[in-house]
């Protein structure tokens, strides 16, 4: 279902084009350029989310492959071994996990280096392109890197055989597995319960709002290089598709962020622990095996620490309940705007960075001392008033002050302030998936229901996983409330009876 590989997964990665509000020097031709011609496209701008829009999406793009299709892992194989990438252990196959995978054809050891691409078959933003006109007005606009390989990539597409890497992008998934092919109506349907809801629509937005500042800045004034038949929002939704699920960041290139063609035909396991880098030595893009591989067996690398709701957001997959350790789920906070000193909070709370509203993650393991700082903050008594910048503070991730704050007099209200918060999530979830069950889904195109029912399954299998860390955290804090209530009726009851003594 994923094929990608590691990758940083987080909105503000989506750089702002804010900057091409500035005055650039515009790239000037002594004569007409001629270029080839970009064939026809017929793709609509709406960034409606209408379902039969929607559903048009393949039909629009139309370079790459059904995303579990071989028909062209041949001859991207043999594509990169002319080109240079040295003979592998390993080739695209049919995969249980993940529709298409790399799987051993030898022996793998332990330990063992796999796959030495070379720099010259890694797509990043130096990359040289079939139409240099183009690369040079983005670049003479700084467009970073992100919206810079989007364009890149359409454009290298539009030109088929013509571009150096038209075997790559003939492998490619034609829909990638994305939030961003789900419509605005079943992110509100499936993932009404989840917090990744708001990271899709989030994520959403800053795409449309990327690939709109571009057409107003610079697709408009030269649609001799940037056609509105070719880049438009729909072959934009499919880039960054591909981008978020396939770009990397090398640590040993300086962070410099690349597509790598073959390596992102690996898939993720959440029990390996390898990932990608370029190796000086070999001078090519690498993993080391953490595990022996044997022939038939599909070959693993981690994507990173992710929970199921990122995995989901940017590769389209939720691994099954209770296999992944970094699993988390987004517990929402928020001051109650009955509070006496709800402005004097929600004041020192900006001062850092936070909001009235926040999430924390919750892991089965525990959870981070800001959401206990957050609540402490939330059900402080006026007297306690001098110490809110201190709390707020503390409940930052962007500080570094002391984070493990205690409050000994106002600890079981901020325990029972998360358990409320905590029980109230897990009702949302319960009642989703009570009603999962007889969802009326209500599509005549028996392709379309399949959809659907696939993406209802991902909402299930996400929902399942985060209500699961929700119960854990539930039980945590019911016991330690109990022990704390139990610690004051025994202290009571002593006192009493001490009392009791000298009447």
């Amino acid at each position: 279902m994923a094929e990608a590989c590691r990758i940083i997964l987080n909105t503000t990665f989506l750089p702002s084009l804010h900057s091409l509000h500035k005055t650039h020097k515009k790239v000037s031709y002594s004569q007409p350029f001629l270029h080839k011609r970009h064939p026809a496209i017929q793709c609509s701008i709406s960034t409606s989310s209408d379902t039969k829009a929607a559903a048009k999406v393949s039909e629009t793009v139309p370079w790459g492959c059904d995303i579990d299709s071989l028909e062209n892992a041949e001859a991207l194989q043999k594509w990169l071994s002319d080109s240079g990438l040295p003979p592998q252990k390993m080739a695209i196959q049919k995969v249980e996990v993940g529709e298409r995978g790399l799987v051993a054809l030898k022996n793998i050891r332990k330990g063992e280096m796999l796959l030495f691409v070379p720099p010259s078959l890694v797509i990043a933003a130096d990359s040289e392109w079939s139409c240099p006109e183009a690369g040079e007005v983005l670049k003479q606009y700084s467009v970073p890197d992100w919206p810079l390989l989007a364009t890149y990539l359409i454009s290298e597409a539009s030109f088929e055989k013509s571009s150096r890497w038209s075997n790559y992008i003939s492998a490619l998934p034609r829909q990638p597995y994305s939030l961003l092919y789900w419509t605005r109506a079943e992110l509100d349907t499936y993932l009404e319960a989840s917090q990744i809801r708001e990271r899709a629509i989030e994520r959403i937005t800053n795409v449309t709002g990327t690939y709109n500042d571009l057409r107003l800045r610079i697709f408009s004034k030269y649609p001799h290089l940037f056609p509105e038949e070719v880049f438009n929002m729909e072959t934009f939704k499919w880039s960054f598709g591909i981008l978020f699920s396939r770009l990397v960041r090398l640590p040993s290139m300086d962070g410099r962020v690349a597509l790598v063609p073959w390596a992102d035909m690996l898939n993720h396991s959440c029990e390996v622990e390898t990932f990608l880098d370029y190796d000086k030595s070999s001078k090519g893009v690498v993993f080391t095996t953490d595990r022996p591989y044997q022939p038939g067996e599909q070959v693993f690398i981690s994507y990173g620490r992710k929970s199921n709701g990122e995995l989901l957001l940017s590769y389209g997959f939720v691994p099954r309940e209770g296999t992944n350790p970094s699993d988390s789920v987004e517990l929402s906070l928020s001051l109650k705007k009955s509070d006496k000193c709800y402005k004097e909070k929600l004041e020192a709370l900006k001062k850092h960075g936070l909001s009235a509203s926040q999430c924390f993650p919750l892991q089965v393991t525990g959870w981070p001392l800001e959401l206990m700082a957050y609540a402490y903050l939330a059900v402080s008594p006026p007297s306690m008033s001098r110490q809110f910048e201190e709390m707020a503070a503390a409940a930052s991730n962007k500080t570094t002050t002391k984070k493990n704050i205690t409050y000994p007099d106002i600890e079981e209200q901020a325990l029972q302030f998360i358990l409320d918060s905590c029980e109230s999530s897990i009702s949302k979830y319960t009642k989703f998936l009570q009603a999962s069950g007889s969802m009326d889904l209500d599509v005549t195109s028996p392709k379309q229901l399949n959809r659907r029912l696939f993406l209802k399954q991902l909402a299930v299998d996400l929902c399942s996983s985060e209500r699961r860390i929700l119960f854990r955290a539930q039980y945590v804090l019911r016991r330690r409330l109990r022990d704390i209530r139990s610690g004051e009726l025994r202290a009571l009851k002593i006192f009493n009876g001490f009392r009791n003594l000298f009447r």
